[in-house]
C-alpha cells in the first residue's frame, strides 16, 4: 500500500505544469458537487440520490467557484510545499464565492422555467463552510501524500536531526521554517528557563539542558541549533562550554539575524557554522561614533587596497559615515569591479546618491600615478592599506615584496604630504615586530620611513598614523579559511607546528579601530589594537573540529574523521608574535588602542640606506637587500632559506 502511493506520487510530481493544474481544477469540481451533496445530507438528514435541486446548486457552486480561484491565482500557488498557512492565503477568494452563493441560493432563489428549484436556503450557508473545510483538507492531504510520504522517504535517511537551543520566539519561528524545507527534523528544544521544561512549543518538546546527553543518543541528534540571536559573546561562550562538558558529538550551528527569523526569512542555507568569535569568546567593544565620523564624514577619503578585504572593509564603514568622496585604489581589476559594485549598491540603499564613488586601476608602485591622483583629487584623508601580505608569498618574492611594501609606501605617503592630505593611516601588521620574514621587515622599513620623513617635514599639517595588529578572521591572509576548506574536504588540516600562536580580531573590529585610531591621532603616532590573548591554533583547530560534529583523529583515536597534520614551520613563520618592540605602551581614549613607543630614526640618517637598497632591487642582489634590512629593522633574522637564495644569487651574477 505504503509502495502504492509512492509510485502514484512519483507519477503526479513528474506531470507538466498543465496536467498538474488540469487535475486540480477536476478534483476541485468535484469538491463542489460533493460539498454540496453533503450540504443537503446535512440539510435533510438523509442522503439523496443526484436530483434536479443537487445539480443545480454543484452548477452554480461550479460557475462561481473555478473562475474565481482563477482570478485569485489559487491554481498558481505550490499548495503541496504549504502548511495550515494556506488558509489566509484562499481566505479572500473563499469569502468572495460565500457572498455570491449565498445571495445566489439562500436570497434569490434558482429557477427552471419560471418556476422555483426547491434548494434549501440553508444550503447557501452550509455548503461554503463545507467546501472551505474541505477544499483545506485536499490541500493538506496532498501536500503530505507528496512531501512527507514520497520526497521526505527519500532523504529521512540521511536527514540532520537537531535540537535548538531556545525555546522562544526566534526558536518557534525557525521550526517553521524549516518544516517548510523538510531538510532538518527538529526533535526538541533546549532552554535555560526551567519554568519552560516540559511544555511543548509548536507541536516539539522543551527540555533541560541538563538532558542534552540523554537526548543526543536517544533521539540520535547530529546538529545543535543555536536559535539565540539576541544573546551576547559571552552567552553563546557559556553555552557552548556547556554542550562541550557533555561530552557529545554533535555540530553546532547557529542563526542569522533575530529580524530574518522573525520575517520568516530563515531557510536551511541561512544556518551557517559558529562564528570563530563564538569559538574564542571575544567581546567586541562598540565604537565611538564620534571617532569614526571625525576624518570620514562630509570628507574626500583615499582607500589604497581597497579590494584587499581589510580596504573593503574599510570602504563598507566609511560609507555608511557619509563622505563627499570615496575614492577606491587597487592594482587588481576583479577586486576593484568587486568593491565598486558593492559601494554602489549600498549607496543606493542608504539614499546617499550624493556621494562620489570613484574606482581606479593602479599601483602604488608607480609615483607619478599615486600623486597624479592625490593632486588632483586632493583627498583629506588617506588610508594605505595596499600591501603584499602572505608571508611564503613575499619569501619567494623578495624585491616585488619591498617594492610593494616599502617603496610603495613610501611614494603613498610622499604624494600625501606634497597634496596637503590632512590625515594618513598606514595599515601595519604584527609581523613588523622582530619579523623573521620578508614581509614582517617591509612593512617595519615602511613603518620606520614614514615616521622619518613625516619628522623631516616640520611644516607639514599631515598627521600620521601607524595602526598595527594580528590575524583578522577570514581575511585574505587569514588561516582560518583554509582550515574550514580541509575540514570540509575531509582532511587533514595541515598546521606548521603544534605550538604555533596567533592574535585574532574580525574583520569588521580590525577596520572600526583602523578608522578610530586615526581619528585619535596627535601626529606621528604608532597604535596596536588590543587583541586580547594569543590563541594556540592547535587548541583552536580542535574546538572547530569538534563544534563541527566530528572527532579529531589521532593515536588515541584512530578512527577519528579529521586528522591534524603538523608539516613544519614554513620559511620566515614565527611560533609566536608581537605587538611591541618596547615597553609600557600608552592607553589612549579607547580601551581598545594603545599607542605605542617605539623608536624610529631620523630621515636624514636612513635616506642613503633606502636609497641603497633601491639600487640593490634594480641589480636584483638579494644578499646586499638582506644586509640593509638586517641593519635598519631591529631583530630581523632571516630564514636559511632565503639566505641559501642570496648565495645562489650570488654565485649567479659572478
Amino acid at each position: 500500500m505504503f509502495d502504492s502511493l509512492q509510485n502514484i506520487s512519483k507519477k503526479i510530481l513528474k506531470l507538466s505544469k498543465f496536467y498538474k493544474r488540469f487535475l486540480v481544477v477536476i478534483t476541485d469540481i468535484f469538491l463542489c458537487f460533493f460539498s454540496v451533496w453533503f450540504a443537503f445530507y446535512l440539510r435533510l438528514d438523509k442522503f439523496l440520490y443526484i436530483q434536479n435541486e443537487v445539480l443545480w446548486a454543484s452548477l452554480i457552486s461550479i460557475i462561481l467557484a473555478i473562475p474565481i480561484f482563477f482570478i485569485f491565482n489559487l491554481y498558481r500557488t505550490i499548495f503541496r510545499h504549504s502548511g495550515f498557512e494556506i488558509v489566509s492565503s484562499v481566505f479572500p477568494a473563499f469569502s468572495i464565492y460565500s457572498i455570491l452563493y449565498f445571495l445566489i441560493i439562500s436570497i434569490f432563489g434558482v429557477f427552471e422555467l419560471g418556476k422555483t428549484i426547491g434548494i434549501p436556503r440553508t444550503v447557501g450557508i452550509i455548503q461554503p463552510f463545507l467546501f472551505f473545510f474541505i477544499f483545506i483538507s485536499s490541500r493538506l492531504v496532498a501536500s503530505y501524500l507528496l512531501i512527507d510520504l514520497f520526497e521526505n522517504s527519500k532523504n529521512n535517511k540521511n536527514r540532520p536531526i537537531a535540537l535548538i537551543y531556545g525555546a522562544g520566539n526566534s526558536g518557534s519561528q525557525l521550526v517553521k521554517s524549516l518544516n517548510k524545507n523538510n531538510e532538518i527534523e527538529v526533535v526538541g528544544f533546549l532552554d535555560d528557563d526551567i519554568q519552560l521544561s516540559g511544555r511543548v512549543l509548536n507541536g516539539i518538546k522543551i527540555f533541560s539542558p541538563l538532558e542534552i546527553k540523554n537526548l543526543v543518543v536517544s533521539k540520535k541528534v547530529t546538529h545543535i541549533l543555536l536559535a539565540l540571536p539576541s544573546a551576547n559573546r559571552n552567552e553563546r561562550l557559556k553555552i557552548i562550554n556547556k554542550i562541550n562538558q557533555s561530552k557529545i558529538n554533535v555540530s553546532i550551528k547557529t542563526l542569522p539575524s533575530l529580524l530574518d527569523i522573525v520575517e520568516g526569512k530563515v531557510a536551511i542555507s541561512d544556518i551557517r557554522d559558529l562564528d570563530i568569535d563564538d569559538i574564542l569568546g571575544r567581546n567586541q567593544v562598540e565604537p565611538d561614533i564620534k571617532l569614526l565620523s571625525k576624518n570620514t564624514t562630509n570628507k574626500k577619503i583615499l582607500i589604497t587596497g581597497a579590494g584587499g578585504s581589510i580596504g573593503q572593509e574599510i570602504c563598507r564603514q566609511i560609507i555608511k559615515l557619509k563622505p563627499s568622496t570615496i575614492i577606491l585604489f587597487d592594482n587588481n581589476e576583479y577586486s576593484l569591479y568587486s568593491i565598486h559594485s558593492e559601494i554602489e549598491n549600498m549607496i543606493s540603499k542608504l539614499n546617499m546618491e550624493n556621494v562620489i564613488l570613484i574606482p581606479l586601476l593602479g599601483s602604488v608602485q608607480d609615483k607619478n600615478s599615486i600623486f597624479n591622483i592625490m593632486n588632483n583629487l586632493k583627498p583629506d584623508t588617506v588610508y594605505h592599506v595596499a600591501a603584499y601580505k602572505h608571508v611564503p608569498m613575499v619569501e619567494h618574492n623578495i624585491i616585488e615584496g619591498i617594492k610593494n611594501n616599502l617603496f610603495g609606501t613610501i611614494n603613498t605617503f610622499e604624494s600625501a604630504v606634497k597634496s596637503n592630505v590632512s590625515d594618513f593611516v598606514l595599515v601595519s601588521t604584527d609581523k613588523a615586530v622582530r619579523p623573521t620574514n620578508i614581509m614582517g621587515a617591509s612593512k617595519r622599513l615602511a613603518e620606520l620611513c614614514v615616521q622619518g620623513i613625516n619628522k623631516d617635514k616640520n611644516n607639514s599639517k599631515l598627521k600620521l598614523s601607524i595602526v598595527r595588529f594580528g590575524n583578522v578572521i577570514d581575511s585574505s591572509g587569514s588561516v582560518i579559511p583554509k582550515f574550514r576548506k580541509q575540514i570540509q574536504n575531509g582532511g587533514p588540516v595541515t598546521l606548521t607546528h603544534i605550538d604555533v600562536t596567533r592574535y585574532f580580531m574580525t574583520i569588521p573590529e580590525a577596520a572600526q579601530l583602523v578608522i578610530q585610531a586615526g581619528a585619535i591621532s596627535d601626529g606621528n603616532d604608532l597604535f596596536v589594537l588590543d587583541m586580547g590573548k594569543p590563541i594556540k591554533i592547535f587548541d583552536l583547530l580542535q574546538k572547530i573540529i569538534k563544534l563541527s560534529g566530528l572527532i579529531v583523529k589521532d593515536e588515541k583515536k584512530p578512527d577519528g574523521d579529521i586528522e591534524i597534520k603538523i608539516i613544519g614551520l614554513r620559511s620566515g613563520e614565527k611560533l609566536y608574535e608581537e605587538l611591541l618592540l618596547g615597553k609600557n605602551p600608552i592607553q589612549t581614549s579607547h580601551t581598545k588602542i594603545l599607542k605605542a613607543q617605539d623608536p624610529f630614526f631620523n630621515w636624514d640618517l636612513i635616506r642613503n640606506d633606502i636609497d641603497e637598497l633601491k639600487v640593490s632591487i634594480k641589480n636584483n642582489n638579494i644578499q646586499r637587500i638582506i644586509e640593509i634590512i638586517k641593519k635598519l629593522v631591529t631583530g630581523y633574522e632571516p630564514s636559511s632559506k632565503i639566505l641559501k637564495v642570496s648565495e645562489e644569487n650570488l654565485k649567479n651574477n659572478n
